[in-house]
């Protein structure tokens, strides 16, 4: 009988492919990346801006406003500037453990920004079911315990996977169909058995982004029930318009997420480069927006940024 002995090589540097397919179109994607990501930049860091500079702003509403524009920027910058490098200057060669940071930064953005959105639903349904006793029960204390559970919430949640990826073998290529590390992406490029880790994204998927939405449709049912009661028809427009914004970017940010992630499991005659640009409207699009929506939809932020303008410019 003849042992084989032999070593089993791992690759250590990845090369990210953009959008695969459409190579040749990348200077021409870059266009409405490389906007987006500016537009994100610039509406984003206006609000925050504003938000803390205007002491008539410093109420939970916009407090939890401001964490969710810090977490727009951090979503997007995980991926859009690597993106850009990739479109302009081939520049795709990535290490494993900048590959890993990558892939912990972004599913951590992503689940602090829903879990964001969830304290925004129930901030929502003490404003308008306790509206006298809102300032008691959402003190500023409150609110940043509120904040450090949601950091830590989302650091516990993906932190395993670091260590269920740095276990593996990744012997089949180098190449990465993406703009950007992903876990599953990863994962599927290693010689070992990943169930685990097929498992692990599944369990996050259900106990972060599927029991977030329960909880804001539960937040939502109990507001609307409150809202068909009230006696006032101004009290009932009122209420309905404080909560309009935070439903649109609700469904900006799950609606995109939820479709990327069914038609990756079950879209398989689909082509690569639409399952990678759908992946990436979630991240990018929904940065890009709330912003705009907030601005439009919430006259005190309208008002501040008209008067931040008007006054400059006199």
């Amino acid at each position: 009988m003849t042992s084989l002995n032999h070593t089993v090589f791992s690759h250590t540097v990845f090369h990210l492919l953009g959008i695969p397919g459409l190579e040749d179109q990348h200077i021409w994607i870059s266009i409405p990346y490389f906007t987006s990501y500016v537009i994100t930049l610039l509406g984003n860091s206006l609000l925050i801006y504003i938000i803390f500079t205007k002491r008539s702003l410093h109420e939970p509403m916009y407090l939890f406003l401001c964490m969710l524009a810090g977490a727009d920027v951090a979503l997007c910058t995980c991926t859009v500037p690597q993106a850009l490098a990739i479109f302009w200057f081939d520049a795709g060669e990535i290490s494993l453990d900048r590959c890993i940071t990558q892939v912990f930064f972004l599913s951590f953005t992503f689940i602090f920004e829903s879990g964001i959105l969830v304290v925004m639903a129930f901030d929502r349904y003490i404003a308008i079911c306790y509206p006298l006793r809102y300032t008691t029960i959402l003190t500023h204390s409150l609110i940043w315990k509120i904040c450090v559970v949601v950091l830590l919430r989302s650091y516990g949640t993906i932190f395993p996977m670091i260590f269920l990826l740095k276990r593996l073998t990744f012997c089949k290529s180098n190449i990465l169909p993406n703009t950007a590390c992903k876990h599953i992406v990863l994962a599927r490029v290693s010689c070992d058995d990943i169930r685990v880790n097929i498992w692990y994204g599944i369990f996050v998927l259900m106990s972060t982004l599927v029991l977030d939405i329960i909880l804001i449709f539960i937040s939502y049912v109990l507001i609307l029930r409150a809202v068909f009661h009230m006696p006032s028809q101004d009290a009932y427009q009122k209420a309905l318009n404080t909560c309009g914004s935070h439903v649109c970017v609700i469904i900006l940010f799950y609606g995109p997420g939820i479709f990327s992630v069914l038609t990756q499991r079950f879209g398989h005659h689909i082509s690569p480069h639409i399952h990678v640009l759908l992946a990436n409207i979630y991240v990018m699009v929904p940065p890009m927006l709330n912003p705009i929506i907030y601005g439009i939809m919430t006259k005190q932020i309208w008002d501040q940024v008209f008067h931040l303008f008007c006054t400059k410019q006199k």
